[in-house]
């Protein structure tokens, strides 16, 4: 008898047995506990590689509690968060420890914790502690604690990197052009950060990844010409991938102005055109993965002049139902979960032996997304009032439901 069996849903039904796919197919043997997913489809749950719930320190931001529980509210079985905005930042393994101690006790999900490269970084010991890969920003992070990484900095950093056996990424804009003096508007805000200040960044990333023999990934990349770049150097044999956020493809420079400070990030939305450009390579699988980069605020810190709101969007829990709407199952499966490209063992597709991570989804299914829906501490979305053509209907994590305190560490493979 399985501890579990989730019934009726396509394309099958799943047998689970301590945390753990045991068989999947039809007319299985009973479980001690059975759910009728009926009408629902069965997918393997995401992995969110960038999300930022700035815990300890900034808690009244989101929270690794909050932050989770929207995720799993979206699809999502795990995740891995990001260094800052933290206080303090992950820069040491004191710093890896306070975090570790803090997700063990509030995350809802299995999770990862990203190192920082930044000067001064100890990046043995969060190496020994068991870091999923190290995040530099190139230009200004806006973080006061979190310093951009120099060409110093990130060049060496890389080459230790490498050593260690461990990714880094990149938030890749020349700091020198987005650090011009702007206006107070979001049409001064978008053209303060022209997309020749990405290519120029992710050239340079690229430039150092090739000669340190460093593995490479560029976040949130918002332009087409981006992916290019990434993807010419991966046919050169470079070790470097990238992802985009539904931001990016979802929300053009038009809602922007529209919706206000709830839609400003960086690097800045773009236009419609350069939007469809980016999903003509999603389309063509030239981007690894979509992540959300959650990175919310309190409501206070969007208000005022649009230049001097935080630049953050809380997208979480959309990022699958979006992807859904537009793409097959498999290829929204293929983008939102992350474990390969770290080694993580047990997280990715359907398959016997792997952690149960499942989310039933209701495929037909429209509805229009409100503010009481979202689960994260300050239910702010730009996706609040959008019609979404699929919802996530309940999500497992090793065959449990989602609760704090259930949250496993994970690590990349080579530990």
């Amino acid at each position: 008898m399985f501890d579990l069996v989730v019934r009726g849903g396509a394309p099958f039904d799943v047998g689970v047995s301590e945390g753990v796919i045991a068989a999947l197919g039809r007319e299985l043997p009973g479980g001690a506990h059975e759910i009728d997913a009926t009408g629902l489809h069965v997918l393997p749950a995401g992995l969110d590689p960038h999300v930022h719930f700035n815990e300890p320190g900034r808690t009244h931001w989101e929270g690794l509690r909050t932050g989770s529980a929207s995720l799993a509210a979206g699809g999502f079985s795990a995740f891995f968060d990001m260094p800052l905005n933290s206080t303090p930042p992950v820069i040491d393994g004191a710093a890896f420890d306070a975090k570790l101690e803090a997700a063990r006790r509030e995350s809802c999900l299995d999770f990862g914790l990203w190192g920082a490269l930044v000067p001064g970084a100890r990046l043995e010991e969060l190496a020994e502690r068991g870091v999923i890969g190290f995040k530099a920003f190139m230009s200004d992070s806006g973080i006061e604690d979190f310093a951009r990484a120099d060409d110093v900095t990130l060049y060496e950093g890389m080459a230790l990197a490498a050593q260690l056996g461990l990714l880094v990424a990149v938030h890749a804009e020349n700091d020198a052009l987005t650090s011009r003096p702007r206006g107070p508007s979001a049409a001064d805000w978008l053209a303060s950060r022209p997309i020749v200040a990405e290519l120029e960044a992710i050239s340079r990333a690229i430039t150092f990844a090739t000669d340190t023999a460093c593995s490479l990934h560029i976040v949130h990349v918002s332009s087409a010409e981006g992916v290019d770049l990434v993807t010419e150097a991966r046919r050169r044999g470079v070790d470097v991938t990238c992802e985009t956020c539904p931001h990016y493809l979802f929300l053009t420079a038009e809602d922007v102005d529209a919706l206000g400070a709830v839609a400003k990030c960086a690097p800045p939305i773009r236009d419609a055109a350069q939007q469809a450009r980016l999903w003509e390579r999603v389309r063509a699988g030239e981007i690894d993965f979509v992540t959300s980069d959650h990175s919310p605020s309190p409501p206070e810190m969007k208000k005022g002049a649009f230049g001097d709101a935080w630049g953050g969007i809380a997208g979480g829990q959309s990022t699958l139902e979006l992807l859904l709407g537009e793409l097959a199952p498999e290829e929204a499966v293929r983008l939102t979960n992350a474990a390969w490209r770290f080694g993580v063992k047990g997280k990715g597709p359907l398959a016997v032996g792997a952690d149960a991570d499942l989310t039933l989804v209701d495929l037909n299914a429209t509805y229009t997304l409100a503010a009481a829906d979202l689960r994260s501490r300050h239910r702010l979305s730009p996706y609040v009032g959008r019609e979404l053509r699929a919802r996530v209907v309940r999500t497992l994590v090793r065959g449990q439901d989602p609760a704090p305190g259930i949250g496993r560490l994970l690590r990349p493979t080579i530990y």
